[in-house]
């Protein structure tokens, strides 16, 4: 998962964002409105994790730009703020779920993935596509039902690809999804290369087919063609 942060509080911005790295996941942050501002209209993310009262203005605002931009980013509301009328505000506006402070993180990851599942696999933990069978939460992946071995970024690359079928990804998008916006210093994505040829031949080695396509002077296609 890609995640943004938006928490003031920085031993609990510090605590989620380590949390989640662990387990393998793309974590951004943004400790003031500003910066969390600037962040949304850039960069797209699978799930927005949101606090209302933030310096410099008020995460509501964060959601008016997501809605008005019709960005399809997951958003949790994460608040101190318990009355009703905040909860209502929040999710008429299209967040997707309200978590009060304070929480057990181990929650949150479920708020989380549930919000992710929801919006990208209909609800389901499990991901099937012709021959490919993926289990989202045990992060493994069948082919005709043999199992194949991925690293984390294969994964994610092919989840994110499968999320995606049938658009033209630039390289610049893959890069960003996988590495974080970190990954602007990059000169060239001769590592993309890399973990697409990775994919291909070990889906094709386990009897799989190629669904990976270049788009030439655009980026890559995920496609049954």
């Amino acid at each position: 998962m890609k995640l943004l942060i938006i928490e003031d509080e920085e031993g609990l911005r510090e605590s989620i964002e380590e949390y989640f790295a662990e387990a393998g996941n793309i974590c951004e942050t943004a400790a003031s409105y500003t910066t969390a501002l600037a962040k949304v209209e850039l960069y797209r993310y699978d799930c927005i994790l949101l606090d209302i009262t933030l310096p410099g203005g008020n995460g509501i605002d964060i959601l008016k730009v997501l809605k008005n931009n019709n960005y399809t980013d997951g958003v949790l509301i994460i608040s101190a703020k318990n009355s009703l009328d905040d909860r209502l505000q929040g999710l008429d506006l299209g967040a997707d779920d309200y978590l009060v402070k304070p929480f057990h993180l181990s929650e949150l990851k479920a708020r989380v993935s549930a919000i992710i599942r929801r919006k990208m696999f209909n609800g389901s933990n499990v991901l099937n596509f012709n021959e490919l069978s993926i289990d989202l939460m045990a992060k493994t992946v069948a082919v005709n039902g043999t199992p194949v071995k991925f690293t984390r970024k294969e994964f994610a690359l092919l989840i994110y690809f499968i999320s995606n079928k049938g658009k033209v990804i630039s390289k610049n998008a893959i890069a960003e999804h996988l590495w974080g916006d970190g990954i602007d210093m990059a000169n060239n994505f001769d590592f993309i290369y890399s973990h697409i040829k990775n994919i291909r031949k070990k889906i094709m080695e386990a009897g799989g087919k190629d669904y990976i396509y270049a788009a030439y002077g655009m980026g890559y296609k995920f496609a049954d063609q």
